[in-house]
């Protein structure tokens, strides 16, 4: 077993060349949490990968051996669900919405522009098509967002997500009122702002 200590974020530093001769290591995001754990390289090489306790290996990041060989990593296409605005009636925002209340419930989420992605959870999914969002299951690298977990290096399993004492009750959303010349933030529940919807959307109702 050849022992891995060392991770270069990115690659940066190596030159291109190098890297397009080294071999790789396709791993999913359950394995890329780990600072510790086993793999076989494409050349058929057997790992035992040791980091710092709480890294996190990303896609296009490069493992060191002992030996000073270098290893590209690449994120594993794997189960997920991809979450995306209902383009006839719904708008970029409710992707925003959709990111705090997955958010509230602690889950692991990539972020990209015009779309979210998490792990599957069938309680989550119901969740945001109730919300009028399009929930679809698809095989796609995962690379979810630094942040708390990150730091604490936690390990989540697929499906570990806890769902209890958390409520599915709609966001609040701010709204400015003028009193006595000076805006007052009240707070009125988003199931309150009419959502209206045709015959072509597609959603469970």
């Amino acid at each position: 077993m050849l022992t891995v200590n060392k991770l270069l974020p990115g690659g940066q530093g190596l030159a291109q060349v190098l890297l397009k001769r080294a071999p790789s290591v396709e791993l999913d995001w359950d394995v890329r949490q780990k600072s510790r754990f086993d793999a076989t390289d494409s050349s058929g090489r057997h790992l035992g990968v040791f980091l710092p306790r709480g890294t996190l290996v990303r896609g296009g990041d490069v493992l060191i051996a002992e030996d000073g060989s270098m290893v590209r990593v690449l994120a594993a296409p794997q189960p997920v669900l991809v979450v995306r605005p209902c383009s006839e009636h719904g708008t970029p925002f409710d992707l925003v919405r959709a990111a705090y209340h997955l958010g509230n419930r602690h889950v692991q989420l990539e972020l990209q522009p015009d779309h979210l992605k998490f792990e599957p959870d069938h309680v989550l999914a119901d969740m945001l098509r109730q919300m009028h969002l399009i929930v679809t299951e698809e095989q796609s690298a995962f690379e979810p967002e630094g942040g708390a977990y990150a730091a604490g290096g936690h390990s989540h399993g697929h499906g570990g997500h806890d769902h209890h004492d958390h409520g599915h009750a709609h966001a609040l959303a701010p709204v400015a009122a003028p009193v006595r010349g000076k805006p007052l933030n009240i707070a009125v529940r988003a199931a309150d702002v009419p959502h209206v919807h045709g015959p072509g959307c597609g959603h469970d109702h």
